[in-house]
């Protein structure tokens, strides 16, 4: 209910922010704009159905009462850094979103792949907590005021730059980066499978997405930079790509999921480079709700995937058919682009934002080609694809007049930005057509030793062990037994 008044009252007065209980401008202060509205309607709707699953999952557990304070204390560390109005009070809420999840990583200390998962997170996280640390300082000595309304309306009065400036912008990019488990940090996401259900459901709907959220919110600062957005295209858009191609040969549903979500934070980084924020917040509210419903109804999920595994066609998709998938998608893409009066090849950053719905939308047509109807199945898949296409932008144009207010308007990425932009559309496209054919299909012998490595995860995570010295956390012999059976 709070929430809602919140989101009510932004939208009748717009900005409102609390003054600043600090030291020269620096300190606690509350900012409610469209961005924090939103974001804390979201985090309101979430905690409500996470809490009263987690009342029915832990019912009759003697900690139930620890871990619904450790729960709620998680929930209001992520809504008093949505709030932030702010540099110390954004950092100090931060770290603690950071050090209470820890504490619901860490509740049952019998689990001990969930133990390890947890240290190496923490050790993750405490180096973006000292990146967002040190941004916060060199900001605060570039602007002299934490105040984030005074930056953002000094940085649109005049023309900042720098070397103090652009390692700021960089320390924030690395922050998101290290905060959304982005590769080679990515291992201990798909490891954390161990925690309780609502711990999992906050973590993937929630609390990642504040990496995305933290370069959105600086989003003014970020545009300016000439270094973090192609920082943050080359991390995210490889994060991306590399997650979503590990994912097809996971046979766990669960940590499919978390290789998901990885290649998800990827892509809103990536589209946070290319300076479509609108659609990066689009984004990141639709995944938020997904996930809390994949993971809070995980069996229903994990019976979803093996009907769909058992519906795969057993012959190849032919050229034509993937072909002619493609074409239909363009065309419905195009139609719509049409009628919004919207001219992506004058906009670089709408032309692959737009690329990536395209390679969607074939995915949706491409199956129906083996449908006992395909006429039928094909025309229907059209009419699917329409619909979703016509979603999209709709709620695009929505985000768009929501947000314009806080948000810099779309840009020109630079050359360098653009050339790894298309290098991630191209190795995107490879990967789709890979989903479309079906990797584990392929019987040759050089695809069969490329999935049992992608299966593996290209041994990034094993080489991260060795980095941080997790493979001294050696499991119980319980725990051993138990693997082994």
């Amino acid at each position: 209910a709070v929430a809602a008044v919140c989101a009510v009252a932004t939208l009748r007065f717009g900005l409102l922010q609390t003054p600043t209980l600090g030291w020269q401008g620096l300190g606690l202060s509350l900012r409610l704009d469209p961005l924090s509205s939103t974001m804390l309607l979201m985090i309101a709707l979430l905690a409500v159905v996470i809490v009263r699953f987690s009342c029915n999952y832990l019912d009759g557990d003697q900690r139930h009462g620890a871990f619904l304070g450790r729960l709620a204390a998680t929930i209001a560390s992520v809504q008093m850094l949505v709030l932030a109005g702010n540099l110390g009070l954004l950092a100090l809420a931060w770290i603690a979103t950071s050090l209470s999840l820890h504490t619901l990583l860490v509740f049952y200390p019998e689990r001990p792949r969930a133990q390890l998962a947890a240290r190496k997170k923490f050790l993750v996280a405490r180096l973006g907590d000292a990146a967002l640390l040190m941004a916060c300082g060199l900001l605060y000595v570039k602007f002299g005021t934490g105040n984030l309304e005074a930056i953002f309306v000094a940085m649109r009065e005049s023309d900042f730059g720098g070397t103090t400036f652009e390692l700021a912008t960089v320390l924030i990019a690395f922050a998101a980066i290290l905060k959304s488990a982005q590769f080679p940090t990515h291992g201990w996401l798909v490891e954390v499978m161990e925690t309780p259900t609502p711990v999992s459901a906050l973590l993937h709907a929630g609390i990642l997405n504040a990496g995305p959220y933290l370069v959105t919110r600086m989003a003014i600062v970020m545009s300016e930079s000439a270094t973090a957005p192609v920082l943050l295209v080359a991390c995210g858009g490889f994060t991306a790509l590399f997650a979503s191609i590990v994912l097809l040969t996971q046979p766990s549903v669960k940590v499919a999921l978390g290789y998901s979500s990885a290649a998800h934070m990827g892509f809103m980084l990536m589209v946070c480079g290319l300076g479509v924020y609108p659609a990066a917040v689009l984004h990141l509210v639709a995944h938020s709700f997904y996930k809390a419903h994949a993971f809070l109804s995980s069996g229903s999920v994990v019976e979803a995937a093996r009907a769909q595994k058992i519906l795969l066609p057993q012959r190849l998709a032919s050229p034509l058919r993937i072909a002619s998938s493609i074409v239909a998608a363009i065309a419905c893409y195009g139609l719509f682009a049409w009628a919004w009066g919207i001219d992506p090849l004058r906009q670089p950053a709408l032309l692959a934002v737009g690329a990536i719905l395209v390679m969607g939308l074939a995915q949706i047509i491409a199956p129906a080609w083996d449908s006992r109807g395909p006429i039928v199945g094909v025309a229907q898949a059209c009419l699917l694809a329409s619909c979703v296409t016509l979603a999209f932008f709709s709620l695009e144009t929505g985000a768009h007049l929501l947000l314009h207010d806080v948000l810099p308007e779309i840009g020109r990425p630079s050359g360098l930005t653009l050339c790894l932009t298309g290098f991630v559309l191209l190795a995107f496209a490879v990967t789709v057509l890979l989903q479309i054919v079906g990797l584990e299909r392929l019987q040759s012998t050089w695809a069969r030793h490329l999935v049992v490595h992608l299966r593996n995860g290209l041994y990034a995570n094993a080489i991260f062990d060795r980095l941080v010295g997790g493979l001294r956390h050696r499991p119980s012999s319980a725990a051993a037994r138990a693997d082994a059976v």
